[in-house]
């Protein structure tokens, strides 16, 4: 099962960056790849949220359950139907000299073993830019 990791500084205050990163509804005015995102159901301290993203120009959509660790600034989110098997990472957030490290984490599966060798190093390398771009794009709202 592939996994992708990236992260980026970003300079400001943890506890203004952190609302940022929890509030998925509004990532579409500031990435491009992100469509829309809505809130299926809120609870206490998590969303079920519906993703439509686009990817090298292809669809990609799914619903994920977000957990989110307010004290920690840690969100969980783990995939519940969509195009992939399996679909599960966090956003951390960490405090550093130069800023607040955003770390993203993504571990993915597509569930067809014949074509996952194939597939699974084209799609971590697009996943992988599509995370980085994703923080690049928290980080120009954040700093703008």
């Amino acid at each position: 099962m592939p996994f992708v990791e990236t992260d980026i500084i970003i300079k400001g205050d943890i506890n203004e960056i952190y609302p940022i990163v929890k509030d998925m509804e509004s990532y579409p005015k500031f990435m491009d790849s992100v469509k829309s995102i809505k809130v299926i159901e809120r609870g206490e301290n998590s969303t079920l949220t519906q993703w439509k993203t686009e990817l090298k120009g292809k669809p990609f959509n799914w619903v994920e359950k977000d957990v989110f660790y307010d004290e920690d600034y840690k969100i969980t989110y783990e995939l519940t139907s969509g195009d992939l098997k399996k679909f599960e990472g966090q956003w951390t957030l960490t405090e550093n000299p130069e800023g607040v490290k955003v770390h993203l984490t993504v571990d993915f599966e597509f569930g067809v073993p014949m074509i996952a060798s194939l597939l699974n190093p084209i799609a971590k390398l697009i996943i992988k830019q599509n995370l980085d771009s994703m923080l690049t794009g928290i980080k120009g709202e954040v700093e703008k």
